[in-house]
């Protein structure tokens, strides 16, 4: 998967009252830092003589130009005391993420002058952020050399991405939920109208004619050569078509509806229409980063789409069940599915088979990577949303079909009783990584309620702020 990129808008600011020079130097200092780190910005150096944010009335020039570069976030370096009034007034009509930070000052001199009060500064706008209810992310009062600076401008930019992506999910629903699945209904209006998040509902009936036009296709054929060469095939090889098929036939249905992201009926009326499981398509399409989540899940897609925002769709995801606890291990679970996992997850070479319950092929079998992860689960009911989100372990246990994974948590009886108390469901999505205070302080800016499984909520604010 390619890394998604990030924009930010750079408004350096600076207050009258302390030294313009030495504002002007750190702004310079400030920009190169980014520009050594990679870092994508738009620079408000055309606005005025000194490229800094001071006048107010320079915001409408500011605001045009981030509007039309398409900024992601806001990154305020207080340069010197800074001007906060400014800071909250373009934080408020861009309506993006927001970074405050200000550079360490150096000792005073002889004479007892101090040239900046930067980190003074990062007091008062914080405040007047508040009182215009603009949420903001504050990275540590630090050098531009220190860890905590190159770290925090990484957090923001995955931060921005999440936002981003949640601001703009558009989910291909490909038929109706599963009668027995009341667990994935979910009230689409109340996604629009809280979240912006739209719903393309096509039947089944139009992905089995997508089937039939991709039959044949070049992008079939390169499909079907990618699982013989990529799988082991452990069902009839007429199977490896129909899955290069559903998988070319599901994607071209995203790019026509626009979508990001598919929830589709896996059982069990696909299977009467076209004879197979899904799983090793939704595999293939996650791999490229397109989830596709079984059962229909919306809110299951819709935490796919964060957890791979969080990684900048720099890695894999895993759509997975909470199923059983581990037979030896008080805090292990299983996590497991029929197959929509990405074949780059497999510990070793996954097979084309059928699943633990349905007498189809089409499924995926493997044993995903070890490692540390961060599990997901967008969900909500009454009209209230939030995001349960903790880290795990991989850890040795018992084979089991499909595509499955031991976990370990810090305390498994906490992370039930959230599970069962809601309102969350079976469904989970887990990613090699902590992005934990990633997710964690995009919630702040998408209106949903961080909920940390490992009940650490100071040690995550910590890292945040540079600690």
């Amino acid at each position: 998967m390619k890394k998604d990129k990030i924009r930010l808008g750079y408004a350096p600011t600076r207050r009258s009252i302390f030294s313009a020079p030495d504002a002007l130097r750190y702004r310079g200092l400030t920009r190169d830092r980014l520009l050594e780190l990679g870092v994508d910005i738009v620079d408000i150096d055309g606005i005025n003589s000194e490229g800094l944010l001071f006048d107010d009335r320079d915001l409408p020039r500011i605001v045009e130009l981030f509007r039309n570069e398409g900024v992601d976030g806001l990154f305020f370096p207080h340069c010197n005391f800074g001007t906060e009034y400014m800071v909250a007034s373009l934080a408020r009509e861009m309506s993006l993420p927001v970074l405050l930070w200000g550079p360490r000052d150096e000792r005073p001199d002889e004479n007892g002058i101090r040239l900046r009060d930067s980190q003074c500064g990062l007091f008062a706008s914080g405040k007047v952020l508040r009182r215009f209810r603009v949420p903001f992310t504050y990275m540590t009062n630090c050098r531009l050399s220190d860890p905590e600076f190159e770290r925090g401008i990484d957090l923001f930019q995955r931060v921005c991405n999440v936002v981003k992506t949640f601001r703009h999910i558009r989910i291909l629903q490909i038929s109706t939920r599963p009668y027995d699945f009341l667990t994935t209904m979910c009230n689409e209006g109340e996604l629009l109208e809280k979240f912006n998040i739209q719903l393309a509902p096509v039947p089944m009936t139009e992905l089995v004619q997508a089937i039939e036009k991709a039959k044949d296709t070049t992008e079939t054929k390169e499909a079907s050569q990618f699982i013989k060469d990529s799988m082991e095939i452990k069902t009839e090889a007429a199977l490896v078509e129909k899955v290069a098929s559903l998988k070319v036939a599901m994607k071209k249905l995203a790019e026509q509806y626009n979508c990001n992201a598919i929830a589709i009926q896996c059982w069990n009326a696909l299977q009467a229409e076209i004879g197979i499981m899904p799983c090793a398509a939704n595999s293939l399409l996650t791999g490229e980063g397109i989830p596709v989540v079984c059962e229909t899940d919306i809110h299951g897609a819709v935490t796919s789409l964060m957890t791979q925002a969080a990684a900048l769709g720099e890695k894999d995801i895993m759509f997975a069940d909470w199923t059983i606890r581990h037979p030896d291990n008080e805090n292990g679970e299983l996590l497991q599915h029929c197959g929509p996992w990405p074949l780059a997850l497999a510990k070793s070479k996954p097979a084309l088979s059928k699943p633990l319950v349905f007498d189809y092929g089409g499924a995926v079998a493997a044993e995903a990577r070890h490692g540390l992860l961060t599990l997901v689960r967008f969900d909500g009911d009454n009209g209230e949303y939030s995001l349960l989100l903790g880290n795990a372990r991989g850890i040795d246990g018992p084979y089991t079909l499909g595509t499955y994974l031991w976990i370990e948590v810090e305390n498994w009886k906490r992370l039930e009783a959230k599970i069962v108390e809601g309102p969350y469901i079976h469904h989970c999505v887990g990613i090699h990584g902590d992005y934990v205070p990633v997710l964690y302080e995009a919630c702040k800016y998408l209106g949903l309620q961080a909920d940390l499984y490992d009940d650490n909520e100071e040690t995550v604010k910590a890292f945040i702020r540079g600690e």
